[in-house]
């Protein structure tokens, strides 16, 4: 989840003041180099900039630096006197990042013949922002980026940049779920008419948007509108589950901590937008892709009635497949039932919400001459379950009950 607001917001008042207190900020001694090794013009465009007036600056932002010329050999001479890595993004537009202790900063080289041009290109009008990185900084805003700062919107600078670049029609739904922006008409209308574009897109640019959207503070109010524009059509989840729509309710919500939520909510969100299919399609990880097929299929088997109607091997199976995810389930359940289960879940000594058997293999083979091999697993899931279902008190009832399950079970294995 995002990190809330470091600082007030300095997008009133006059713009050389602005930009004074955005220069501060920035604590620019703090960045990698000195800004006299910067080739005259260079300017600071981007997220830092609008992050910054919104009091919203990590304490190593992302930087994206524009330059006049030259900026994948200015990447690579960095790389080399500081000792980092220069990643080459794109050799065409001459783009480059440099990655250095923590740091990432994006070198591009200008588009068009002045600053103006190159920010008249950009995708949204409040990314379309500078500060020159003078003694005296001045912040470029040609296309009215503060201003739409200001009103907390989402304007497109024009349809032609979004189609040059289709994954900037994502792009705005996820700044509009990290930073709470109302979407301008015009835009969403641009939004959707390009939206079958984003399929010519890379897979791994379009993934690290999801991940950033599922993520986002305000994400349950934007995936609607994700939805109903179709941006994500290719590879959505087209299956309904029971309560799903209740991942959205904010009173769900108030029940978790937020570390809780970090957890449970972006899994939630990634397995109601996106299929299996899509998952693999898109190049998001196998751990990633496991835990959302796991609770993809408990969401399947929701029987309104908090599980009750599984067997107690299914309801155990479902504890321990789940066990680190259970509340991104718990999300579909009723209100009663939520506090039930995070109240369960919570407690660590529960033995069937973290299941376990009440006494391992090495002490069965000790104690009983037991064997290793299948039958001693088979015995050590029987044991799990008794004691999930509160039938063994002790590790003496285990041990009895073991005994009597060996005896009864040993010639039918």
């Amino acid at each position: 989840m995002l990190s809330p607001l470091t600082d007030q917001s300095i997008l009133e008042g006059d713009k050389a003041l602005m930009a004074s207190s955005l220069s501060k900020r920035l604590h620019q001694e703090r960045w990698p180099f000195c800004l006299d090794d910067l080739p005259t013009g260079t300017v600071l465009v981007g997220g830092a900039v609008r992050d910054g007036l919104l009091g919203r600056l990590e304490k190593q932002p992302d930087l994206d630096l524009v330059v006049p010329a030259k900026a994948v050999e200015l990447a690579n001479s960095f790389a080399e006197k500081l000792g980092g890595k220069c990643v080459l993004l794109d050799v065409e537009r001459d783009i480059a990042r440099l990655v250095f202790r923590g740091w990432t900063i994006d070198f591009a080289r200008q588009i068009g013949s002045s600053l103006e041009d190159d920010l008249w290109s950009r995708d949204y009008r409040l990314n379309a922002i500078a500060l020159t990185l003078e003694p005296e900084p001045i912040i470029v805003d040609p296309t009215g980026g503060v201003e739409d700062l200001f009103h907390k919107r989402l304007v497109a600078v024009k349809e032609k940049n979004l189609v040059e670049d289709p994954v900037r029609l994502l792009r705005g739904l996820r700044l509009m779920a990290e930073h709470h922006l109302l979407p301008d008409a015009q835009t969403i209308d641009w939004i959707q008419a390009n939206s079958l574009l984003l399929q010519t897109s890379a897979p791994e640019r379009i993934q690290y948007e999801i991940q950033r959207l599922v993520n986002a503070s305000w994400a349950d109010k934007v995936i609607p509108l994700l939805q109903s524009i179709g941006l994500l059509g290719a590879w959505e989840n087209s299956l309904k589950v029971v309560n799903q729509g209740s991942i959205f309710l904010q009173d769900a919500k108030n029940l978790f901590s937020s570390k809780e939520l970090s957890c449970a909510l972006p899994l939630a969100r990634l397995t109601h937008l996106l299929s299996d299919e899509g998952l693999f399609s898109l190049r998001f990880s196998r751990r990633q892709r496991q835990r959302c097929a796991t609770l993809r299929k408990w969401q399947k088997r929701n029987d309104g009635l908090a599980f009750g109607s599984l067997s107690e091997a299914d309801r155990l199976q479902l504890h321990k497949d789940l066990e680190r995810d259970l509340p991104a389930l718990i999300f579909g359940l009723s209100a009663t039932d939520q506090v039930i289960w995070l109240n369960r879940w919570r407690d660590l000594n529960d033995p069937l919400f973290h299941p376990s058997s009440p006494v391992n293999g090495h002490t069965l083979q000790k104690c009983l001459n037991l064997p290793s091999g299948f039958e001693l697993g088979q015995l050590m899931r029987h044991l799990c379950q008794e004691r999930a279902f509160g039938r063994l008190l002790n590790r003496e009832d285990a041990l009895k009950e073991a005994r009597d399950w060996w005896k009864q079970n040993q010639t039918l294995l």
